[in-house]
C-alpha cells in the first residue's frame, strides 16, 4: 500500500516553487518527486524522473509528512568524536602558538609528527598521521596567530643557494 501524502499545506505547484527557490539540489529533488506524486503520477515514475528507488521515495514521503519542508534536507552527520577535549585542544593551540622550544624539542618548526609525539608525550593520546587533525588554525586563539601586525610564519623550507641570475639571450642576426 503507498503512503499517502498528508500534510497539504503545499500543492504541487508551491513545491515546485520552493524546489526552485532551494539552494539545495538533493532537496530540490525530492522537492519534485513529492510535487509529481501529488499530481496524480505514479509513484515508480515519479521516483524514477527524481533518480530514486521507489522505496526511498517513500521514506521520503514519511519525512515529509512527520517534518515539512525540513525533512526533506540531509540531516548533518556528527563524525567521529574528537580526541582531545577543549582544555587539552586550547594547551595544544598555545603550545603551536609559541612554537617548539629547541633546547627540549629538538626542532625549530613544528611538523604534523612532531606535534603528535607532543600530544603523546602531553596526553597519552595516540593520533594517526593522517587520519586525524591534531590542530588547526580554527583551534588557535584569534590573538596568537601571525598577523601582519604580529610576526611572519617560518618558511617550511630554507632557499638552497644563491639565486641565479637570467641567461642572457644571444643576439643573432634572427632576433631584434
Amino acid at each position: 500500500m503507498a503512503v499517502a501524502v498528508t500534510r497539504l499545506e503545499l500543492d504541487a505547484s508551491d513545491l515546485r516553487r520552493a524546489a526552485t527557490r532551494c539552494r539545495d539540489a538533493k532537496a530540490a529533488r525530492r522537492m519534485l518527486a513529492l510535487a509529481l506524486v501529488l499530481e496524480g503520477h505514479a509513484r515508480e515514475a515519479a521516483a524514477r524522473h527524481a533518480g530514486m528507488d521507489r522505496q526511498t521515495l517513500r521514506d521520503w514521503v514519511h519525512r515529509y509528512n512527520a517534518e515539512g519542508l525540513a525533512g526533506l534536507r540531509d540531516r548533518p552527520h556528527p563524525g567521529p568524536a574528537p580526541r582531545l577535549t577543549p582544555e587539552q585542544l586550547k594547551e595544544l593551540a598555545t603550545i603551536v602558538a609559541n612554537g617548539p622550544d629547541p633546547a627540549t624539542d629538538g626542532i625549530v618548526r613544528w611538523r604534523r609528527v612532531d606535534l603528535q609525539a607532543v600530544i603523546a608525550r602531553r596526553f597519552g593520546v595516540q593520533l594517526h598521521e593522517r587520519r586525524d587533525r591534531p590542530v588547526s588554525c580554527a583551534d588557535i586563539p584569534p590573538g596568537d596567530r601571525a598577523t601582519p601586525d604580529g610576526p611572519a610564519p617560518a618558511r617550511l623550507r630554507p632557499p638552497v643557494g644563491a639565486p641565479q641570475a637570467p641567461l642572457e639571450r644571444s643576439r643573432s642576426a634572427g632576433s631584434l
